[in-house]
């Protein structure tokens, strides 16, 4: 019985050594990542500094430009509005657009079953196991299984069009 309280003991110490040393390993690992991602992101400081500075140039060139034939305060605004329109330009290509309502011309999209929407019209919620994201229900063919398709001379162009 002594023997095995000593391999107890032992292996116990060799489970407190190995997460040591898997700590020590992970820690280090961060350190390193983060210094890499710390100088990056000096870097990328520096650029949008030094970009602001550019734009600054620019935008006091171009008032200059259109002081030669203006007045001082007309070109300062004219280049008020040229950095606001382009301000506004940036700002919109930045933003996730967001869906469109449909319009006479695009039509409404997909019937609900394309849509991925379930019974009722209603869009399910997720999986069945509720986890991850909601799933597209397959393609339902026009007409019923073993149900022959209708032959194009035989429809009837003048009858009222109902979506099963």
């Amino acid at each position: 019985m002594k023997r095995m309280d000593h391999l107890e003991h032992l292996d116990k110490h060799l489970v407190d050594e190995l997460a040591q040393v898997a700590r020590e390993t992970i820690r280090d690992e961060l350190r390193e990542q983060t210094r890499k991602q710390r100088r990056k992101a000096t870097l990328y400081a520096a650029s949008g500094a030094v970009a602001l500075y550019a734009g600054a140039s620019v935008a006091f060139a171009l008032g200059l430009a259109l002081d030669i034939g203006l007045p001082g305060w007309a070109a300062a605004l004219i280049t008020a509005a040229v950095l606001g329109v382009v301000a506004y330009v940036l700002r919109g290509a930045a933003r996730p657009h967001a869906p469109s309502r449909p319009t006479p011309e695009r039509g409404a999209g997909p019937p609900a079953s394309e849509r991925g929407q379930g019974v009722g019209g209603k869009t399910p919620s997720g999986p069945a196991d509720g986890l991850g994201t909601p799933y597209p229900h397959p393609p339902m063919p026009p007409t019923a299984p073993g149900t022959p398709a209708p032959r194009p001379d035989t429809v009837d162009p003048e009858s009222p069009h109902h979506r099963t």
